[in-house]
């Protein structure tokens, strides 16, 4: 045999990744992109609520969730949610600056690989300090705002998102069910939202001037939200199959019958059809559905959009009897959306369900005998909004003690507006040239 001819072909190397299915992957990807949108759609929707010197800096808001978050979740927030080797009540930095973070199958699916999962709920942890941060506008300083996001998606969000979805998670263990938010996303917003009013305080000025500047902001804003909620809910199936399928289309019967539901709710009392009514309801459909959206049936996804946005419309009337200014209403539709969206999950989820496309294995809700479910359901809610709102105040009562990151702009800069006071821009150039002109 001549030695320089040519060497045999051994086996090709394995390409990292090739045992998972690209279907899943790509699906997930593709709504980490889907609750991406969400985000900025948040702070259309907010933007659009606000008077017009305040717009601005609440669609700054919202994108800086996303760079903080991402930041946060890369040094240690997905450690602390997710680690393998974690407790039943936080994780550990076992996989900080995403150490062991690659090919390795994630926890929730042995199709995914880790990393996939990881930048997946990263986009959760980034937009659930945005919607909080609503209930701050109009009178929050910017700065101290974006280091209560940091220090929140910290001691709240990880926690409570381990409790949910870690393997090792106590509310997993006990047996509670949340598919894709219900209480790490919704009530835990809602809390925080609820204490960071009280906290800060009322805004000044006459209560009568604070109408949306904009509803178009906000149609815009609620389209965005609405359209990336496919990829929340229908993405926490992940994997490419009719278990995701169904979470779509129980995510957008339940919006389309919470947006109906609100407009015929107002119109009792004002005989008009409202744009605003109909973009809250759909949103107070979309949180009540998420806890379920891969447990129940389309018939019970339109008596929990239903049920939801009348729960949620009779709480936003709650804060004019508690007299507190949650500014675009975060605890009533995300903090009574996800009560009551947890509480029905353990009504209507169905081990049928829960197993379409793959071997989701639960015991169900009521609808199949379980008794003891909405118990667990609100065990876990209850503790999800006492954790949220209880450290909520702590961090902003030590935040605000500390010099340089008092939460309330004084009075002067709340009258010109944080667009102009805070980020020496404003959302409408042209209107300001004309009121200096």
């Amino acid at each position: 045999m001549d030695p320089s001819g040519p060497v045999p072909a051994g086996p090709a190397p394995a390409v990292i990744g090739s045992q998972y299915n690209p279907g899943d992957i790509a699906w997930t990807l593709t709504s980490t992109a889907l609750v991406w949108l969400m985000i900025p759609g948040v702070g259309y929707f907010y933007s659009g609520m606000a008077r017009s010197k305040n717009a601005l800096s609440l669609i700054m808001l919202s994108c800086c969730s996303i760079a903080v978050v991402t930041v946060q979740w890369f040094l240690f927030g997905y450690s602390l949610a997710f680690s393998k080797s974690g407790s039943r009540f936080i994780g550990n930095f076992e996989n900080a600056f995403f150490r062991g973070v690659l090919d390795g199958p994630s926890m929730s699916s042995p199709n995914l690989p880790d990393i996939v999962f990881a930048i997946y709920q990263g986009m959760f942890a980034a937009l659930t300090p945005a919607l909080a941060v609503g209930a701050a506008a109009e009178r929050g300083r910017i700065l101290p705002t974006l280091v209560f996001v940091f220090l929140w998606t910290t001691f709240v969000y990880d926690f409570i998102a381990c409790w949910t979805w870690s393997k090792n998670g106590w509310a997993v263990v006990m047996g509670g069910l949340d598919f894709a938010g219900g209480t790490p996303i919704h009530i835990s917003s809602g809390a925080a939202a609820l204490a960071y009013a009280i906290v800060l305080g009322k805004r000044s000025g006459d209560q009568k001037d604070f109408r949306p500047h904009s509803m178009s902001n906000v149609v815009i804003g609620t389209c965005f939200i609405w359209f990336g909620w496919f990829g929340l809910n229908g993405g926490s199936a992940f994997s490419a199959n009719i278990h995701a399928v169904m979470a779509c289309v129980v995510t957008n019967l339940a919006a389309s019958i919470g947006g109906l539901t609100w407009v015929f709710m107002d119109f009792r009392y004002s005989r008009k059809l409202s744009v605003l009514g109909f973009c809250s309801g759909v949103v107070a459909g979309l949180v009540s559905i998420t806890p379920g959206a891969g447990y129940v049936s389309p018939a019970s996804a339109v008596a929990i959009g239903f049920l939801g946005s009348i729960a949620c419309n009779m709480g936003v009337r709650l804060k004019h009897y508690l007299e507190y200014d949650d500014a675009f209403d975060v605890f009533a539709v995300h903090g009574v959306g996800g009560l009551v969206g947890n509480i029905l999950t353990g009504v209507f989820a169905q081990a049928s369900m829960a197993s379409l496309g793959g071997p989701t294995k639960i015991r169900g809700g009521w609808l199949d005998r379980h008794w003891i479910q909405v118990a667990y359901q609100l065990a876990d809610s209850a503790a999800g909004f006492s954790w949220s709102f209880g450290v909520t105040c702590l961090i902003l009562i030590i935040m605000n003690r500390v010099p340089g990151l008092a939460l309330r702009a004084d009075l002067t800069q709340e009258h010109t507006g944080l667009d102009l006071s805070e980020l020496g821009e404003a959302a409408y150039g042209h209107l300001e040239d004309k009121r200096t002109a």
